[in-house]
């Protein structure tokens, strides 16, 4: 089951609603040539999620992480994203948040280390666009880290690479 909207949300949402009220959508961009993205390099220092297709950079986003970014995940409920090796291993066109990709943690480490310490590693760690309802924040939403370890981009970015990234592929989160 999943954990209700965050408190720390509780604003972003607040102003989202003041912004649609006085806000006209804003126009989709062009989607982009398909070539699809081989590999996802995340960032974390940086709030940068980069697609490459072989050594080619064919797209790069900045980001919002989890409300306690510094450090890999090490327990449900921490607040941080998790850093490793993974892969995006399934997507959910209804999500919570404007589309999601799944991201492969906890990996067998990720569950002997948080098991070793008597704690769940947690999941659910999902590449999203913004909350339904709220696509107004676009940009504004990165101003902070909100999400429970999530990586978060705007909708129009998470259409891009929905439609650039294949479920098997290969993520690297560094810190």
């Amino acid at each position: 089951m999943r954990p209700a909207l965050p408190r720390r949300l509780a604003l972003l949402a607040a102003l989202a609603t003041a912004l649609v009220a006085c806000t006209p959508e804003a126009p989709l961009r062009p989607r982009p040539p398909f070539e699809p993205a081989d590999r996802i390099l995340v960032e974390k220092a940086a709030r940068r999620l980069t697609l490459y297709s072989g050594e080619r950079t064919l797209r790069s986003y900045r980001v919002s992480l989890g409300f306690a970014p510094v450090g890999p995940k090490r327990q449900e409920g921490d607040g941080k994203t998790p850093e490793g090796h993974y892969r995006i291993d399934w997507r959910n066109p209804d999500s919570r948040f404007h589309r999601s990709l799944h991201v492969s943690y906890p990996d067998a480490g990720d569950v002997a280390r948080a098991a070793a310490r008597g704690v769940s590693p947690g999941g659910l760690i999902m590449i999203h666009g913004l909350p339904n309802g709220f696509g107004a924040l676009g940009d504004w939403h990165r101003t902070r880290d909100w999400t429970d370890g999530c990586i978060a981009v705007t909708n129009d970015e998470m259409d891009e690479i929905w439609a650039l990234v294949a479920d098997g592929t290969p993520i690297e989160i560094r810190p």
